[in-house]
């Protein structure tokens, strides 16, 4: 299945060398280091389908929290006028090349980044286009809080959600990759056939509800709804005006939904991030590299805390090099926490030996596997092969990697009634699976209850997600 290559992100210009002596001597300092922002790093991911408007309110952000300025704005302005497009102007912001303009479709996954006094951010805005799916995957596998943007606008809402439209497969992707939270916000409020309506938005979550359940969230703790309008901004960091929409007031005091904040920002600030361990061992999913006087890694630090002047080994290859740069955004930092996005200089090591996939760590290191044993959930089949049976091929996703693989056994499969076959031969779209998959070349993972970043992920195959699955079992360790 070829799936489309990410372009690379443009590279940060890194520190200039002198600074290097100073730094080695102090890699062991535990304390915490002056140049650490106290504030939590978030990664957002803006998922939904085609026109629901993510670009949009991603641009809007930016354009809110100061993070663009007028004239750039002005300038996008007479751009998108000349194509005619004069609304899409805030979604130039995220959408720079071209074909991403002439059509007003995401295609690679963007990266902006903005603050507010509590947390730090950094937008992932997600192609919605279904031949993008694979670059949805790369965003979102890093992302720590998916916003689902779904149009209200009469008609968008509907074919955004049909049984080829990509609310549907994004939501499900978004959880096995691991988002925590989800906000959903129904965007596009402002629009006539909407006009801020309660009927219409309460329409749209109604018929949210059930399926975001089916995706495995549980709604109570993990999803919040929002409504806002992301061209006028109205809700997204000031509050929609009584006289525009006199509901909303009273159904955040309520906490209507789940929602006890106003704005679209004020919620996002209000997130909690337990399982981030910043004392464990380090893992962290290579994103890509390049080489810049040395191979740069890029990734998002999944766990543990990786310092300057550290010794770690690079898995599967188990190569074990120096760390002699890091930089957290474009700033270089002496040391990155769970979290955080950063670029990081392997000492010795050449572009072949970090790859995309790869991951880096500090003992007790993770594992480097062919064949692990799982619990998938079959969520749709390729037209031709409605069945899933030992020796099916697929194309397996986990954190960073991309691997062939093949189903090899089939040990139990539990039908959507629960009722369960102990020595099944094959399973059919909406079963549970317990299975052997086995990869062509070895993947870095770890079991999802140790690690469960490390340890979810999705099987597709001719454009589809076939299934989302954790893994439970590795085999045992070789002396």
């Amino acid at each position: 299945v070829p799936a489309p290559v990410p372009a690379p992100v443009p590279a940060p210009v890194p520190a200039p060398e002198p600074a290097k002596e100073e730094v080695v001597e102090e890699a062991e300092d535990d304390g915490d280091d002056d140049d650490c922002d106290p504030r939590e790093h978030v990664n957002l991911v803006f998922i939904g389908h085609v026109d629901a408007g993510k670009s949009t309110l991603s641009g809007n952000i930016l354009y809110l929290t100061d993070n663009v300025d007028k004239r750039t704005i002005e300038k996008y302005e007479r751009e998108a006028k000349e194509l005619n497009r004069e609304s899409w102007f805030l979604a130039f912001i995220m959408d720079t090349n071209d074909e991403e303009r002439a059509k007003g479709k995401t295609v690679e996954v963007g990266r902006a980044t903005f603050n507010t006094e509590v947390k730090r951010y950094t937008i992932l805005d997600a192609p919605g286009h279904k031949n993008y799916v694979p670059n949805m995957i790369m965003g979102a596998s890093q992302a720590d809080v998916g916003v689902l943007v779904i149009s209200a606008r009469k008609g968008e809402f509907e074919t955004g959600f049909d049984r080829g439209g990509q609310t549907r497969e994004h939501a499900m992707l978004a959880k096995t990759l691991g988002v925590t939270h989800l906000v959903v916000v129904i965007n596009k409020m402002d629009d006539p056939t909407v006009q801020w309506k309660k009927e219409r938005y309460d329409e749209c979550i109604g018929k949210l509800k059930p399926f975001l359940k089916s995706c495995g969230y549980k709604i109570k703790k993990e999803v919040k709804f929002i409504p806002i309008s992301g061209l006028t901004g109205a809700n997204v960091l000031d509050e929609v005006s009584p006289s525009e929409c006199k509901w909303w007031k009273p159904a955040y005091t309520k906490a209507e939904n789940n929602t006890s904040s106003n704005t679209f920002i004020g919620l996002l600030d209000s997130f909690q991030f337990p399982d981030r361990d910043a004392s464990a061992s380090v893992r962290l999913p290579v994103l890509d590299r390049y080489s810049d006087r040395g191979t740069i890694a890029m990734g998002k630090v999944e766990s543990g805390t990786i310092r300057e002047g550290m010794k770690v080994m690079v898995m599967p290859t188990r190569n074990e090099y120096k760390i002699t740069g890091l930089w957290a955004g474009e700033e270089p930092v002496k040391k990155a926490k769970p979290g955080e996005n950063v670029l990081v200089k392997v000492h010795g090591a050449g572009t072949e030996d970090v790859q995309k996939g790869f991951v880096i760590c500090s003992p007790p290191y993770c594992r480097a596997v062919t064949k692990l044993i799982c619990e998938l959930a079959i969520l749709d089949m390729p037209d031709n092969q409605p069945i899933l049976t030992a020796g099916f091929n697929a194309i397996f996703h986990c954190h960073c990697a991309e691997e062939e693989c093949e189903i090899v056994k089939i040990f139990e499969t539990t039908d959507r009634k629960g009722k369960t076959n102990k020595n099944a031969a094959f399973a059919s779209i909406g079963m549970r699976t317990v299975c052997m998959v086995e990869t062509t070349r070895s993947v870095p993972v770890d079991t999802f209850s140790h690690q469960p970043m490390m340890g979810r992920f999705t099987l597709r195959t001719e454009g589809k997600t076939i299934g989302i699955g954790k893994i439970v079992k590795l085999p045992p360790k070789k002396d």
